[in-house]
């Protein structure tokens, strides 16, 4: 029906219409339908780098004011800076650098929310899931499935050791779906010996009789460094490169050939030196772990632009549909993680190779 009254008559009413109804909880989906369902995404998150070199006198600090079992967990959140007090490096994932000292515990507990490790610095330390140890050296990844004891530990003898924690926190705090508990005692039973899930499940093998443990996520749930590198080196030598991503693998689930959890996936890649990558984006927001090397990244949405240079042990966070463009000074490795599996689900995840 078409109204004949002057706009500000036409204004007054509206407001006064939505200040009514607003007594009985009801908005108009008029008023805000195009930020609800935008002509593109338009994620608040914002570009950011954590230099280690900047992080880590924080880390050591902390490590004087409180004790990894007093923390539980000694860990400084990388919180986007367009998120602040919202612990979340997007809006779906959490990030955070760890810290343990030689001969600390950081006590047992379980929770719904799906975690991994990758070890940024240090050896010494181990972490323990589900009756098992995995020794923790520089560029591991390691998984805690969902609802499974897990508790780290140094020994008295090693250097201290930093991860970046990657957690699915965010999006289970979204379904309301969270959970947690405490174990009876600091270090859990051990039942069998180290490297044992690997040996099972991460040889292109498994049991003939066994079920896999973790449910959706991977049995393996230590991945070393060391077999990973030599994958990305041959295929950096002896494989054309992607002009995007140069050298990337993705780690999988040997279980289902998907990604190691339902809810985060996972990446190394390997950038030669002097390699410069075509730009791309994708709606999984990602975050990155410098590994080795020094490079670049620009980061962009419309007329902004984040340039950000790159050495050992700093992480940035790419957001959803900003376009990326990484670059190498020498040769770089590069870990990272996002929200993929989620979005491949549910059938949302767009890219472009631009």
């Amino acid at each position: 029906m078409k109204m004949n009254r002057p706009e500000a008559e036409i204004r007054a009413a509206r407001q006064s219409f939505y200040r009514e109804i607003d007594r009985l909880a009801l908005a108009p989906l008029w008023e805000v339908l195009h930020a609800l369902v935008p002509p593109q995404p338009a994620t608040p998150c914002v570009p950011a780098i954590w230099r280690f070199a900047e992080v880590e006198p924080h880390l050591m600090r902390a490590s004087e004011l409180i004790g990894a079992n007093e923390a539980v967990r000694r860990v400084l959140v990388l919180e986007n800076p367009a998120l602040r007090g919202q612990s979340c490096v997007t809006q779906s994932l959490y990030a955070g650098l760890q810290l343990i000292l030689p001969g600390e515990i950081a006590p047992s507990h379980r929770h719904t929310q799906s975690a991994l490790r990758f070890v940024v610095k240090g050896r010494g330390a181990w972490t323990a899931v589900d009756g098992e140890r995995a020794t923790m050296q520089p560029g591991d990844f390691i998984i805690t499935p969902s609802w499974t004891w897990h508790d780290h530990g140094a020994e008295r003898d090693g250097e201290p050791v930093i991860w970046l924690d990657g957690l699915d926190i965010p999006m289970l705090r979204f379904f309301d779906a969270g959970f947690a508990e405490d174990g009876a005692q600091d270090t859990q039973p051990i039942s069998r010996t180290e490297g044992t899930s690997l040996a099972r499940y991460g040889a292109n093998m498994a049991p003939v009789t066994t079920r896999t443990p973790f449910g959706a996520t991977s049995p393996v749930f230590s991945y070393p460094y060391e077999r990973t590198l030599a994958a990305l080196e041959k295929l950096a030598r002896d494989a054309p490169l992607d002009d995007w991503d140069g050298a990337k693998l993705r780690y999988v689930n040997p279980a289902t050939g998907g990604s190691p959890m339902p809810t985060m996936a996972t990446f190394m890649q390997l950038l030669p030196a002097g390699f410069s990558g075509r730009p791309y984006r994708g709606t999984d927001g990602a975050v990155y772990s410098v590994v080795e090397g020094t490079g670049a990244v620009s980061i962009g949405r419309g007329d902004a632009l984040h340039a950000f240079e790159f050495a050992p042990r700093d992480h940035f966070v790419v957001p959803s549909w900003w376009t990326v463009r990484l670059s190498a000074r020498d040769r770089c490795v590069l870990f990272s993680f996002s929200d993929r599996p989620v979005q491949q689900a549910l059938g949302i995840l767009r890219e472009e190779r631009l």
